[in-house]
Order: structure tokens, then sequence, then C-alpha cells
């Protein structure tokens, strides 16, 4: 018997053949439009990368917050003639305690010279006549809602001096992250209407200089969709190069901002740590910088060519 070769069906003949046209169509109108795409292309990456960096920076705050918020530490400093090994067995009974480490003074004394850079730590004790520091504990309480309580309990027992912990810290950097998500709403909003602006008007002088090919292709019977739905691919495009130009963007501003926390001292390295995107965050940004630049582009190209379609 004789093998007969593969034939390729039909549709999909017809398939190849009109997805070539519109890939064919859609790149005759970006080279019509010249310098106007990228007019187009810039406004889209200039909203896309604020979006991007709007986003990631609440991401950001929110994964630090939560850091320091499920530490439920509170930092204990007792008076001079008070040890922590004495406040210990304290604090301790209380219910909402999870853990207690003492600190003692000679050992934070040690930790602070060298942080400084001295290693001769008789000479500067003896410098200032003694150990100017105090005993500490942390105290890691059971859950978030306990703190305040905890803290206050430990505060009124003899010998602490103060007490202190991030609750404040983390209602101000709260509401410091809120604000910025409201100013940064408002942003992106006005970008993406200047956008959709460029993005109309430079599809619809793209249409007017491929006017009389329009006529031509309506004249051997071509439908509406089919002549226009290669402007609607080139906002598409507009939208995606965008959406990549921008993570680009973004992701070497995450570098630079990584390398710059790397460089400081180790409190502010453990504060870049915690700015960091998780795994989901870093594959999730991208999608939705693509998804929301289509969008835009495809809200533009209708806009541009609703006119012309409905004559």
């Amino acid at each position: 018997m004789r093998s007969h070769p593969f034939q390729v069906p039909e549709q999909l003949k017809v398939v190849a053949t009109k997805l070539t046209y519109l890939l064919q169509e859609t790149g005759r109108g970006l080279k019509r439009g010249g310098w106007m795409n990228w007019a187009a292309i810039s406004t889209v990456t200039v909203l896309l990368f604020l979006l991007g960096i709007s986003l990631q920076t609440s991401w950001q705050v929110s994964g630090l917050l939560n850091n320091l918020g499920s530490r439920f530490e509170v930092a204990v400093y007792l008076k001079p003639e008070a040890t922590g090994a004495q406040l210990k067995s304290s604090i301790s009974q209380f219910p909402d305690v999870s853990s207690i480490e003492v600190i003692p003074k000679d050992q934070a004394w040690k930790e602070l010279l060298a942080d400084l850079g001295t290693t001769d730590i008789a000479g500067a004790t003896e410098g200032l006549g003694e150990n100017p520091l105090v005993d500490a504990l942390k105290v890691q309480a059971k859950s978030a809602i306990a703190v305040p309580t905890l803290a206050k309990k430990i505060a009124r027992l003899r010998g602490v001096e103060t007490v202190q912990y991030l609750d404040e810290a983390l209602k101000n950097l709260t509401q410091l992250n809120r604000g910025f998500s409201q100013i940064s709403l408002g942003v992106v909003a006005l970008l993406t209407l200047t956008a959709i602006a460029v993005i109309t008007t430079t599809i619809r002088l793209i249409v007017v200089a491929r006017n009389q090919e329009i006529e031509v292709m309506k004249l051997v019977g071509a439908t509406t969709s089919w002549i226009y739905f290669p402007f609607v691919l080139q906002g598409i495009t507009f939208g995606l190069v965008g959406a990549i130009i921008a993570w680009i963007f973004i992701v070497v501003t995450r570098q630079l901002m990584r390398t710059a926390f790397a460089q400081q001292p180790t409190f502010l390295q453990t504060l870049g740590e915690g700015l960091q995107l998780t795994p989901w965050q870093v594959v999730v940004l991208p999608l939705i910088l693509l998804g929301f630049g289509s969008v835009v582009g495809i809200i533009g190209s209708l806009f541009a060519v609703r006119r012309f379609a409905s004559k």
C-alpha cells in the first residue's frame, strides 16, 4: 500500500491564512504610525510603571507590617539596680507570655561596642567609669492583641524603667501605606485616561492615513469587524510593549534598592529583607501589568475606530 502524505485540514489552513492577514495588517498599521507609536507606548509605559511600583510598594509595606507584627515583641528596660533574672520569673507568670530572653547589660555593652567598631571593651568601660547600660528583656507575646495589655502589666512591675513595643510605629506605617495607595490610585486613574486618549489619537491617525485602503476593502466585500480588528490588535500591542518595558524598569529599580539596602547597617538590611516580594507576587505583578496594558490598548483602539466603523 502507498502511504498518503500528511494533509493539513482545510479549516486549519483558513485559520492560518486569517491569522497571517491580521498580523500583516497590524504590522502595516504600526509602520504607518511611525513615531506616534512611541508616544502611545511611552505613555502606557509610564502608566504601568507607576501602577507596578504602587502595587509593589503596597505589597512590600503589607509584608513588612506582617513581619513586624508577627514578632509580638515587647522590649523591657530595667532600672540600674534591677537584674533580668529577677524580673524574668515575675514576667513568666503572665498568661500572655510566649517566651522571654534576658539580655545582660554586659552582653549589650559588648554588642554595642562591636557595632561601633571598638574592640577595647575594658578601655571604653574605664573611660566612662562603668557600663552605662542596664539589663533588658525581650518578651514574646502569644498574639498581637495581647501586646498592649502585656506591656502595661510589665510596666507596673518594680524595677522596670521603660517598656517599648511597635504598636505606634505599626499604626503610623499602616496610615502611611493607606495614604500612599490613595494617592497612587488617583495618579494611575489620571494616567489611564491620558494613555487611552493618546492611543485613541494614534490609531485614529493611522486609520485616516489608510482611508483609501479601507474604502477598497469595503468595495470588495470585507466586513467592518474584519477591517478594523487589526487596529484593535495595534492597541493591544501598545499595551503589551508598554507593560514589558515597565516591568523591566521595575525589576531594575528593585535590584538597585536591594543593592542599596545590602550596603547599609544591619538594621536597614533587616528592613530591606522585610520588603521582599513573595514568589507569588513576583509572578502575579507582570501578569497584572500585561492584562491592564491590554485593556487600556483595547479601550483606546475601540474609541478610535468606533466613529469610522459606524459609517
